[in-house]
Parts: C-alpha cells; sequence; structure tokens
C-alpha cells in the first residue's frame, strides 16, 4: 500500500470515492491544488502486451527481454509523480485537508494543524489499515489533527485514539496530536 499527494490527475477518483461514502468535502478540487489531500492505493507492475499478444507484467516482460528490472535501471518516471512509468496503481482511499485556521468551528487555541473535511475508502477494501494510513500521512505533516463525524464512524476514531466528545445525540468532534 502506498499514500503520496493527490495531484489533479486524480480529481476523478477521489470524486467517486467521496460520492460514493455519500460525502460532501466542498472544493476538494481547490484542496488538491494547495497538497491538501492525500490518496492511498495499491501498485502494481504494468500490463503489457508483447508481440503474440499476450498480457504480462512489465516485470515478466522486461526480465525476458533482458532489459534491467531493478528500480533506476532504464526506467522512466511519470512526469510529477516520480513513480516508475511500468507501475500501475489504483487508488483506494482519500483524505481532504483544510487548515485548521480557515475552520469555522475549531478548538480554542487552534492554528496548527488541519481539520479532516472528509475521509473515505472505498466500501470492498474497509478494513484493510488505508484510513489509518492516510490519518498517519496527514498527522505526520500536520501534528494535530480534527474531525467532526457521526455516531457510526466513532469506533474508527476511537481506534487512533482521537479524544472525543459529543456535539449533539449524533454528532461527535475528535482531535488527535502527534509528534512533529
Amino acid at each position: 500500500m502506498y499514500t503520496r499527494t493527490a495531484t489533479s490527475e486524480d480529481a476523478l477518483e477521489i470524486r467517486r470515492i467521496l460520492d460514493a461514502a455519500m460525502l460532501e468535502p466542498g472544493d476538494f478540487e481547490g484542496r488538491i491544488d494547495v497538497n491538501d489531500v492525500f490518496v492511498a492505493g495499491d501498485r502494481w507492475p504494468a500490463t503489457r502486451v508483447d508481440h503474440a499478444g499476450s498480457a504480462r507484467t512489465g516485470e515478466s516482460s522486461r526480465a525476458e527481454s533482458g532489459e534491467s528490472t531493478r528500480p533506476g535501471h532504464g526506467e522512466s518516471t511519470r512526469p510529477g509523480r516520480g513513480e516508475p512509468a511500468n507501475v500501475d496503481e489504483r487508488i483506494l482511499g482519500t483524505i481532504v485537508l483544510e487548515p485548521l485556521a480557515e475552520v469555522a468551528e475549531r478548538p480554542e487555541g487552534a492554528g496548527d494543524g488541519a481539520h479532516i473535511s472528509a475521509i473515505g475508502v472505498r466500501r470492498r477494501h474497509r478494513g484493510q489499515g488505508i484510513g489509518r494510513a492516510l490519518i498517519e500521512r496527514a498527522l505526520e505533516r500536520e501534528g494535530r489533527l480534527t474531525a467532526h463525524f457521526d455516531a457510526g464512524v466513532r469506533p474508527f476514531y476511537e481506534s487512533l485514539e482521537f479524544s472525543i466528545e459529543p456535539i449533539d445525540d449524533e454528532r461527535y468532534r475528535g482531535s488527535l496530536e502527534g509528534s512533529r
């Protein structure tokens, strides 16, 4: 699994994940532009079609043709990503952040850190640590995270050791401090 900063090329997949989770993150495209959106997923060697029409992974077709399969040896990279061009990836989850200074209901004394505007993971891939990896990536960068959430996802935030307090009967607010 990987986590990385989202790019504008990821916007459609991010929208699909957030729509499926019925989340309304606002202007997440604007948040992508300022590097406040992360994605997580998995990677595998790209599938290529050889001269006989058989699908093969990038690793096996290069190895059979005598090309180097070691990273950094003749591999090109995707512009702006630094990822080997012979690798495909699938986005499985995303987190959208807002600076705490921009959040209307920010905790007293808040300045540094970010508010989780939205976090979503594809349904079939929940419970595999993708949401945790996204939170850890965001916390590593921000040092402090806050979130507002429904009772149904409270166990997720509890498992990450967020400090949680009720907003009303069905909504909660949580915060998590990390070390920078």
